[in-house]
């Protein structure tokens, strides 16, 4: 079938949001029974079906990208739209990871024989149905796609207008992938209205939808957290910090800097804020400045980090203003405040942070011990950069998101965070006294 004859059959296909929710639910029934092998198979049939329909996929985003430059939409916005070739045979080879990784599904988490005879067991079950509400990102469309199905889950998407024609695009090469394997194409449901009035009809299934999960900014997670019936996974927001403590190694410490700043600036595990001792904020700051100038970054200056860094600069810089400590950049800007040493490191964190990925730089392990234990994030790092939190560097084969909340699941949310348990006990006609 025809990419574009595919996209006609998403178009058709797109009910009412029950209807989709009601027929997402009954694929995922389909799909629980599914055996490991077979839904391997379906790992490795999606690689293949994405990067052969890559010309297909590519021109859809092309109409959505040139739509977003030319609606004015910012940099960082525009960057997280774009798939590239590049990027397409990445999300191909996340997919295929995801079938050499074990099927949690059925997986026994843990079992014991009890005094009343009773053998009780706990197993990994799918979530049933995930909903997913994104803004620019389409490659969340084929991740988010490939993890619910590699887990027995089926997935209702509602993508951002931005991408409107990419989304279609895939979820056309998906629908059809699935139906070349026997299976039915309304596993993977996209709403196809980019109309504010979907969202808030979603956020009432909790009928047929069993996790709900937001990613895109601020206003989009407190909109589904305060109106959803479905329980919700947030996260993906990140204010990430990196402490530069006074015993760290200077030149090494400009790579990792460099690199969370700058190797993909929109990424929500980018850098935001730089926290250095002020130990060595005399000598480090005018070499973060220079390091950092030919990248086009601005650094926005605590009055503390001011007084170590003074003119010329050799780089944009401007004074922090209130909120930008709280503030994604998004861009190649970022904050540099100055601190007394670990402990104040830790407290400024506490109060700005979003828990997402905070790193360390230190040769002291004994202040790099201190920073794990004082630092609630999903991911915490030590002398290496924020940007490792993904699903693919963690070895997970893609994500659903990066959850910076502590029930059920934290971190990249991988095929086991998209299952729960259910409990089975054994008996002989066994009856309680």
């Amino acid at each position: 079938m025809k990419d574009t004859e595919n996209v006609k059959k998403v178009e058709a296909g797109a009910g009412a949001v029950p209807t989709v929710c009601r027929e997402a639910k009954e694929a995922s029934r389909m799909l629980a029974s599914l055996s490991t092998a077979r839904r391997n198979r379906i790992m490795t049939a999606l690689a293949e079906a994405l990067l052969e329909h890559a010309s297909g996929i590519l021109e859809a985003n092309v109409l959505d990208v040139d739509a977003a430059r030319a609606a004015g939409l910012s940099a960082s916005l525009t960057d997280r739209l774009v798939l590239n070739e590049e990027r397409l045979e990445g999300i191909a080879a996340g997919i295929r990871v995801l079938a050499r990784l074990p099927d949690p599904v059925g997986t026994v988490m843990d079992g014991r024989r009890l005094d009343s005879g009773l053998v009780l067991e706990r197993r990994r079950v799918p979530l049933g149905v995930v909903a997913v509400v994104y803004e620019a990102r389409p490659d969340v469309t084929a991740d988010v796609s490939a993890l619910c199905l590699k887990t027995g889950n089926a997935v209702v998407l509602r993508g951002g207008k931005e991408a409107f024609n990419t989304n279609r695009a895939l979820v056309a090469v998906i629908g059809a992938c699935l139906e070349t394997l026997d299976l039915p194409p309304t596993a993977v449901q996209y709403i196809n209205s980019t109309d504010r009035s979907a969202v808030d009809e979603l956020l009432r299934m909790d009928a047929w939808v069993d996790l709900l999960v937001p990613r895109g900014g601020p206003d989009l997670h407190r909109l589904c957290r305060e109106k959803s019936r479905i329980p919700v996974m947030t996260g993906g927001i990140g204010v990430c910090h990196i402490f530069t403590d006074k015993s760290a190694d200077p030149e090494k410490s400009l790579k990792v800097i460099e690199n969370a700043k700058i190797q993909r600036p929109s990424a929500c595990n980018a850098l935001e804020t730089l926290l250095v001792h002020k130990d060595i904020a005399a000598s480090f700051l005018p070499k973060l400045a220079a390091h950092m100038a030919p990248f086009g970054s601005t650094l926005h200056l605590s009055p503390e980090a001011e007084a170590f860094l003074p003119e010329p600069r050799g780089i944009a810089a401007l004074p922090v203003q209130e909120g930008d400590y709280d503030r994604e950049w998004l861009s190649r800007d970022f904050n540099v405040h100055v601190v007394d040493g670990p402990d104040a490191a830790a407290a400024h964190i506490r109060r700005h942070g979003t828990g997402h990925s905070e790193a360390v730089l230190t040769e002291d392990m004994a202040v790099a011990r201190r920073f794990v234990d004082d630092v609630d994030a999903a991911a915490l790092y030590v002398n290496a950069s924020t940007r490792f939190t993904d699903g693919g560097q963690f070895g997970l084969g893609a994500e659903a998101a990066v959850s910076t909340q502590k029930l059920h699941a934290r971190g990249p949310v991988g095929p086991e965070s998209l299952t729960t348990y259910k409990w089975t006990a054994y008996g002989d006609y066994a009856v309680r006294t």
